[in-house]
């Protein structure tokens, strides 16, 4: 089951008095696929969308719909609910629905009731993505008007919301984590909220892990360079004149070098006869480079 079909399921289990009833199947009404006098569609590919109109209608107008169930070439079915003429009349006047263009009629819906309205709509035409690919939350409206008007009403509640037309559709899109969280708790799908934050937080953690580990490996890959330029100095020095000529602080930190490829600058120096700082290992290691260095530039004398 899809996080889309998570957040239906939640939201159908809370529309569960008289005004939310109204509120919720206003929001479905005014944004489904047909609104008009003479018919009106409600298609979902979310079954419990189809079953939760119908029963909704039922509630509101007393009146039984059913749901006929197409199969597309996709494989995916598709639920719709259709009404007659004279029903589309009656839904029209209690509704106070406009001939000319839908637009949300807000004093038709109780203050407490905006949010299953906006539960409705998302029925209607909403989608919101995996929050394990996509931080993604999207409703494809009918009109541009309806648009605009639910890109504001959205904008009301703290949630940054834009519009885009995308093959013909009026599309409202919301990205933010913040603003999906914000807005699934609005619609009263807040247990899907507590997933999604979970889901961020999984995430992050996850992210900070890789980032560690990522700076680990280069850490290391750094150290082992080098240890490969330290020991590259040392050998020459070794075949060149000999470490025996060396001093014997030189000539212990070349030893345990060449002994000890993956050892840090600290270890050596904790490790020497006489311990050191990790500074301390580091100026005698560039003491031998700039010996190393005048043995092949031939400017090292004996």
């Amino acid at each position: 089951m899809s996080f889309s079909n998570d957040v239906r399921q939640e939201i159908c289990s809370s529309v569960n008095d008289k005004d939310r009833r109204f509120a919720c199947l206003y929001g479905m009404l005014l944004f489904c696929r047909t609104l008009n006098r003479e018919h009106i569609c409600f298609q979902s590919e979310s079954r419990v969308s189809a079953q939760l109109f119908c029963s909704l209608f039922e509630a509101v107008f007393r009146k039984k719909l059913s749901i006929t169930e197409h199969t597309r070439k996709n494989g995916i079915i598709l639920c719709s609910c259709d009404t007659d003429g004279d029903t589309a009349q009656e839904v029209f006047q209690k509704y106070r629905l406009s001939d000319n263009k839908r637009l949300i009629d807000s004093e038709i819906i109780a203050t407490n009731s905006l949010g299953v309205f906006t539960a409705g709509v998302f029925l209607a035409c909403g989608s919101v993505n995996d929050p394990n690919k996509e931080y993604h939350l999207e409703f494809a409206c009918p009109e541009e008007g309806l648009a605009q008007q639910l890109a504001t009403l959205l904008g009301d509640i703290g949630v940054t919301a834009k519009t885009v037309v995308r093959r013909g559709q009026h599309i409202v899109y919301i990205k933010g984590s913040e603003s999906i969280e914000d807005t699934l708790t609005f619609i009263g799908a807040s247990q899907c909220t507590l997933e999604l934050m979970n889901t961020k937080i999984y995430k992050d953690i996850r992210n900070k892990a890789n980032r560690i580990a990522n700076c680990d490996a280069a850490n290391i890959d750094k150290v082992v360079k080098a240890a490969m330029k330290q020991i590259d100095d040392i050998k020459l020095i070794d075949h060149a004149v000999g470490l025996d000529t060396l001093s014997d602080e030189l000539r212990e930190v070349a030893q345990l070098r060449l002994d000890n490829i993956d050892m840090s600058l600290q270890e050596i120096g904790e490790t020497l006869s006489e311990p050191i700082s990790r500074s301390g290992v580091n100026h005698r290691f560039k003491k031998l480079a700039k010996l190393a260095d005048e043995i092949r530039g031939g400017s090292y004398e004996k």
